[in-house]
């Protein structure tokens, strides 16, 4: 694929990445292409992002967005991704160690029931911002980490597992994290769909929910989705085994576009990392079963 060379290329010259090119240097692109980058055998390149997210990484655990904007430290997930997939994971060993145990003191705060809140307010997962409510995508990306590094089974990932349920839409799909607001059933959107269901692969969720969020996927991905979208629906499906028939020439359509358009960073990373489909390091870890430590 002449894109992907391209987008690795691209990639190569700046691991170590912001949103845009040339910009500050952000801990989330930046995993992102530390992960694009070993999905696809550039092991070496994607050393020196990772070693730039142990540099940024607090004695705590935790990371923020970058060395000078330390909160909110949603971002911590992500590197724990990226050390994981790592070809030699053991050099990492005690920054894996760090952000697992942040993650774990980590709890997203309830709030107070009410008949306009659709969705069980009870349940623990992660939140954007420290002792702030729960939501989708932070909670999904920690239950990936955490089950990449080992923990499966541990608690927190079931519980998280179950918030992760618990929000989808009843037709289907989910969004940052709401399900009815004040009566009224709210949308769904491709990308927190699409992480949700790489974070609910492998488990035993049987929820009729699950099928129809992946029948939402398949009916909604096309060649005009936007580019991180597109790769975390694809990622989503795929974990499924779901595929779609023309996903390879989805993500070429959507790189072509973000070449042609200011290659910005974050979004070339997304679409290299979809771009093995079954072989990306995000579906090897999101389906992880290793015993609970």
């Amino acid at each position: 694929m002449a894109w992907l060379d391209v987008t690795l290329d691209s990639l190569v010259r700046q691991p170590v990445c912001g949103y845009v090119v040339g910009g500050d240097s952000f801990s989330e692109p930046t995993a992102l292409a530390a992960l694009a980058l070993l999905a696809n055998g550039r092991h070496d390149a994607a050393r020196p992002a990772l070693d730039w997210l142990a540099a940024l990484q607090t004695s705590n655990g935790m990371l923020g967005l970058n060395h000078q904007e330390p909160w909110p430290h949603w971002p911590t997930s992500l590197a724990l991704l990226a050390w994981t997939a790592a070809d030699e994971p053991s050099k990492y060993t005690q920054q894996i160690q760090r952000a697992v145990d942040w993650l774990l003191s980590v709890e997203g705060q309830p709030v107070p029931a009410s008949d306009a809140i659709g969705h069980d307010v009870t349940i623990v997962g992660w939140p954007w911002v420290e002792t702030t409510h729960s939501w989708m995508e932070p909670t999904a990306w920690a239950v990936l980490a955490l089950r990449a590094a080992g923990y499966p089974d541990h608690g927190r990932v079931r519980e998280g597992e179950r918030l992760l349920v618990n929000r989808l839409l009843p037709t289907g799909g989910t969004n940052y994290g709401n399900t009815y607001v004040l009566g009224q059933e709210l949308r769904p959107q491709v990308a927190p769909t699409g992480v949700t269901m790489l974070a609910l692969a492998g488990t035993d969720a049987s929820d009729a929910r699950v099928p129809a969020s992946l029948a939402y996927l398949e009916s909604t991905l096309g060649p005009a989705e936007a580019a991180i979208s597109l790769s975390w629906g694809v990622l989503g499906l795929t974990a499924f085994d779901r595929t779609p028939s023309s996903a390879e020439a989805w993500l070429q359509n959507a790189a072509e576009r973000t070449l042609a358009a200011g290659r910005e960073p974050i979004r070339l990373a997304a679409l290299a990392l979809a771009a093995p489909l079954a072989e990306s390091p995000l579906i090897r870890l999101a389906k992880s079963t290793g015993a609970a430590r």
